[in-house]
């Protein structure tokens, strides 16, 4: 049985207007030399390049292996993997190298594969293939071994039986994560290059700046139409914009907002969608924190104008966030109540905890120590500096002083806890189309990524009985409270989610923006 999880009225299509230019000019074709022919494959050669701010170090994407870190993401992104399932923009789950499924008990799942599939080292994918993958996956990447909970695989021809050793009621949507793209081990990750089944083949990987791909003549689902495809890094809004303009890139991701207007007309297209990407910030529970404080975490949750944040600085290309996920689904964040912008009522709470501007230059004191919050963020997301310096300008109108520190040296710094007191980040919420995903990766007490290290005794039962429930309606019921309860705690401050914008010359089709934020090149991926 297909138990998939839904992320209900989340995805809202954008309208994609293509137009499509005059193609290449007719090709006369007589006898001709060796050398002639050469010559005409050259001219006929399919080229492309997309600039992309997001394929580097500082997002965890390291090379395009699947099985290190968040670098996964390339490798499904970029065409080179796929996973057993993907996501429908009402993120809901479909087959994909699986072509059906079955829930036999609470621990045992039964998955058929799509038949014909080889990977790009030729070696043809299998039940065992996929076992090996899965069984390397789990002993390289904790945040997956974490996710799965797999106990045994079993391999028999096209069918793979999975056991887990805890219910796993939310398995195949885990399946879908970045982490689960299907590679052939065997082939080896030598250069930070994987074997895939994906329409495109990586032969050249450099983190930080660029990946190099060509089609994958022997892809099992459609003919890629781009020979060679290059994915350049290029973190600089000015940089990316000037780029597309000239032609030195087809295609981008991550523009940066204020550059839109140049590319509103016939030469250009935009595909955008909304999608549950979130930018917030969590708090730092070390007791060198002043964010341990919690009258000062509520401040800091009143203090910031998201209204303002999303219709002026994102320029409408967002949406206020209430909770973790957005509106709308059943375990959206209109179920949910957390602080409201409210500038007087977090100068009463800070009155009230003791921070005091005694000597009156605007910025709060207690028992000596000046109320400095160090923010933590990093530029590759163009959204996390804005957010930082609006921030600093309505936290210091309630005499909170804000210290920026944005860099592409983040993760680093993360691990220091006298570092930072607010880490601000972007995340997508819900890229398994289930909830339970981001609590277990940020806020139970064993969290992979619970940098703050903030416990709650009550999550941690709510995620308990969650991880165990297959129940849709109780699933949701499980999220809510534990939303509620981490913004009772003001442990995260949930500022705006994004309006995902692709933006391609005229001549491009089939690059289109994704709720998931996955599959950015597909086979349909063309230039004219």
């Amino acid at each position: 049985m297909n138990k998939s999880k839904k992320i209900i009225g989340m995805a809202l299509s954008a309208c994609l207007c293509v137009s499509m230019l005059a193609g290449c000019g007719s090709n006369n074709k007589t006898e001709t030399s060796k050398s002639d022919s050469k010559t005409e494959n050259s001219e006929t050669k399919k080229t492309m390049v997309i600039g992309d701010t997001t394929f580097n170090s500082s997002n965890e994407e390291n090379s395009t292996n699947p099985h290190d870190a968040y670098s996964g993401w390339a490798c499904i992104r970029y065409g080179i993997g796929e996973t057993l399932v993907k996501y429908s923009d009402n993120m809901e789950i479909q087959p994909w190298l699986a072509k059906e499924w079955e829930n036999v008990d609470e621990l045992t799942w039964k998955i058929t594969l799509q038949d014909n599939v080889k990977f790009s080292s030729e070696r043809d994918m299998d039940a065992e293939a996929v076992k090996q993958c899965l069984e390397h996956l789990i002993e390289n990447h904790d945040r997956a071994k974490n996710d799965l909970k797999i106990a045994s695989i079993d391999a028999d021809g096209q069918v793979l039986t999975i056991h887990t050793s805890e219910p796993k009621p939310a398995l195949l949507n885990y399946l879908g994560d970045p982490y689960g793209c299907i590679i052939d081990v065997d082939a080896g990750f030598e250069n930070g290059i994987v074997a895939g089944t994906g329409p495109y083949i990586a032969v050249d990987c450099k983190t930080d700046d660029h990946l190099t791909l060509v089609k994958n003549e022997n892809y099992w689902n459609g003919e890629p139409k781009i020979d060679e495809l290059t994915i350049r890094t290029i973190t600089d809004g000015n940089t990316l914009a000037n780029a597309l303009l000239s032609g030195e890139v087809q295609a981008a991701y991550g523009m940066a907002y204020e550059s839109y207007p140049t590319f509103e007309n016939d030469n250009f297209q935009f595909s955008q969608i909304s999608t549950s990407r979130c930018f917030f910030g969590k708090m730092n529970f070390d007791e060198s924190s002043v964010c341990a404080d919690s009258a000062v975490r509520k401040a800091i949750a009143m203090g910031i104008d998201k209204e303002s944040f999303v219709t002026t600085l994102l320029e409408g290309n967002g949406y206020p966030a209430n909770g973790v996920f957005p509106e709308g689904s059943a375990f959206g964040g209109d179920k949910v109540t957390t602080e409201s912008y409210d500038p007087e009522g977090a100068k009463k709470v800070l009155e009230e905890a003791g921070w005091k501007d005694s000597d009156g230059d605007g910025i709060r004191e207690k028992d000596g120590k000046k109320l400095v919050v160090k923010w933590l963020t990093y530029p590759s997301r163009q959204e996390l500096p804005l957010l930082a310096e609006s921030a600093q300008a309505t936290l210091k109108d309630i005499g909170i002083e804000v210290d920026i520190n944005c860099t592409a040296d983040n993760n680093s710094i993360l691990e220091d806890p006298t570092a930072w007191d607010v880490y601000a980040m972007a995340n997508v919420q819900a890229p398994t189309g289930d909830p339970e995903y981001w609590f277990t990766v940020f806020a139970t007490s064993d969290a992979t990524k619970n940098s703050g290290k903030y416990s709650s005794a009550k999550l941690d039962e709510l995620e308990a009985q969650l991880s165990k429930e297959f129940d849709e309606d109780k699933r949701a019921e499980l999220a809510v409270q534990m939303q509620q309860t981490i913004l009772d705690d003001n442990a995260f401050v949930f500022c705006s989610f994004l309006k995902m914008s692709m933006i391609s010359r005229s001549n491009v089709t089939g690059y289109e923006s994704h709720a998931c934020d996955y599959y950015q090149v597909t086979a349909d991926l063309d230039i004219n």
